[in-house]
């Protein structure tokens, strides 16, 4: 057991630059809220609910992560800082690293297979911080999620999704070669694309205001009266100086 926990510190550290030593790690409410959520689940397992939702609100009241009892999870699992939900149905497996403020979150089980309502992540997924992961869908091996993505389908294996709603940046399959990156993607790869067509559809955007006030003043242009016009409606007493 203890060879356990010292390759799980091992591997928390491999993935977070931050801390000095293994006991520093020991400090981490991720490391808290994956032990609290161990004893939660194996009272899960027994069907002893009330103790193991007892020990899911005692963890959540010490760490602000929300691991329901029921969650499946793998070995290695690392949060990040925390503020994490992960509902009932969720399945995470091996060596999977979740950010800040990430949901992996449910929908109506009508919607889904019957009572799978949050997602399945597979081995060695990175959710970068506020990523919400929706419904019964999978998360494919390897794959990235990018910070504040919504993400409602299936992801492929090492897909990277980023955007609301969530599309892939299609990364050539060889980047997946690369050892552990921390925080999920490199702004200055993958992401490049769709700032420039951001920045493509900010100009035309500006453009097409422009060429809208050209209408505008050309519309108010053509609806004022022309002086011809303004002499003509005047009264006809007016116009030729009647005397009384």
């Amino acid at each position: 057991m203890f060879d356990r926990l010292v390759g799980y510190l091992d591997s928390v550290r491999a993935r977070d630059p931050a801390p000095h030593s293994r006991v520093e790690i020991l400090l981490y409410p991720g490391v808290w809220a994956l032990g609290f959520h161990r004893v939660a689940h194996w009272l899960y397992e027994a069907k002893l609910y009330f103790l193991a939702r007892a020990v899911n609100h005692l963890g959540r009241f010490f760490t602000a992560i929300d691991i329901h009892p029921g969650a499946v999870i793998g070995r290695n699992f690392f949060i990040d800082h925390g503020f994490t939900v992960i509902g009932e149905t969720a399945e995470i497996g091996d060596n999977v690293t979740i950010y800040q403020c990430v949901t992996l979150g449910g929908t109506n089980p009508a919607n889904g297979r019957a009572g799978k309502r949050h997602p399945t992540i597979c081995d060695n997924v990175i959710i970068g911080s506020g990523a919400q992961v929706i419904g019964p869908i999978t998360v494919g091996e390897r794959a990235r999620i990018g910070a504040n993505a919504v993400v409602t389908d299936d992801v492929p294996e090492g897909a990277t999704m980023i955007g609301l709603k969530a599309r892939s940046t299609l990364v050539p399959a060889e980047e997946w070669i690369k050892e552990f990156i921390p925080y999920g993607t490199p702004c200055d790869d993958p992401c490049e694309p769709s700032r420039d067509c951001v920045e493509k559809l900010e100009t035309e955007l500006a453009a097409l205001r422009a060429e809208l006030e050209e209408l505008k003043r050309a519309h108010v242009a053509a609806q004022a009266p022309s002086p011809v016009a303004r002499t003509a409606s005047r009264p006809a007493s007016r116009r030729s100086g009647t005397r009384s």
